[in-house]
């Protein structure tokens, strides 16, 4: 394994792209994870056996924080889960998990954003309008292709190449119609010269647009915000997650806490002794 390791490595990366859907940057970043820590990693070679051992590199990394750490180690049990499919015998030692507490999003306020979108030129408008009111992945809205906005609804392409369909709000469906009205467009809703512009590019317009207010907001916070929105709003969790493309409702119940937690706070104010209680 150790002389055929960066073979492993490309083709695993081509896997999660043509197989699994996963953006260039994710890509990316298992690129970089792997790179890092087979520098670090041990590798023992025992009658037609691999041992991967864990713990230099877990040494190596045990300064950064849980949620790091973890999302670094499970990158590698992914690239071993894929070796092994190859037929390769491996064992992975020092292959404890981490324990990370989930923690909640954090939302924008519905007046924050106003506030932005007032300060906007079309292109920008409609930017957060798409993360905000359609709850879209920045990767999902870089690939997301003219063909696939129909009427009051469109076809988003998501995680594992999994499409699911999303209903617009008319006030966003008139915004696109005055952009696609304004700019000359080949195949992409945001591109540049005839070629789709980058996440890196869409989330710097993001970053740009809500420095204007004085916020640092990335487009994954607009996301919760139109998940929490809806929540707040009594959508049915089930619908939620769907809309929002997540495998598992339990990847939406965090939105539920977020809400607990906002009707916690605004009971608090509400109530003559919830800000001195005893």
């Amino acid at each position: 394994m150790k002389k055929s390791i960066d073979k492993y490595k490309k083709d695993f990366l081509t896997s999660l792209e043509e197989h699994r859907g996963y953006s260039d940057l994710t890509i990316k970043t298992y690129a970089d994870v792997l790179n890092e820590a087979f520098g670090h990693i041990e590798i023992v070679e025992e009658n037609g056996h691999t041992i991967v051992n864990l713990m230099p590199y877990r040494i190596f990394i045990a300064g950064l924080n849980a949620k790091t750490i973890s999302k670094k180690l499970s990158a590698v049990r992914s690239f071993v889960a894929f070796v092994r499919e190859q037929g390769l015998h491996v064992t992975l030692q020092a292959d404890e998990s981490i324990k990370v507490a989930k923690t909640l999003p954090k939302p924008i306020s519905h007046e924050h954003i106003v506030e932005a979108l007032q300060k906007c030129d079309l292109k920008e408008k409609l930017l957060v309008s798409m993360l905000y009111t359609v709850g879209l992945r920045i990767s999902e809205l870089a690939s997301l292709e003219l063909e696939n906005i129909s009427g009051e609804w469109i076809r988003v392409t998501g995680k594992g190449n999994k499409q699911r369909d999303i209903p617009l709000l008319k006030s966003t469906r008139r915004l696109i119609d005055e952009y696609l009205s304004t700019f000359v467009l080949k195949k992409f809703l945001f591109e540049k010269n005839g070629e789709r512009l980058s996440e890196n590019s869409l989330r710097y317009m993001i970053t740009k647009i809500f420095k204007r207010v004085a916020l640092k907001v990335t487009p994954h916070q607009l996301r919760h915000s139109y998940a929490s929105s809806l929540l707040n709003g009594g959508a049915p969790i089930v619908d939620v997650s769907e809309l929002l493309g997540h495998a598992s409702m339990a990847t939406t119940q965090i939105y539920t806490k977020l809400g607990s937690a906002l009707k916690q706070q605004n009971y608090n104010k509400a109530h003559p002794l919830g800000e001195n209680e005893c």
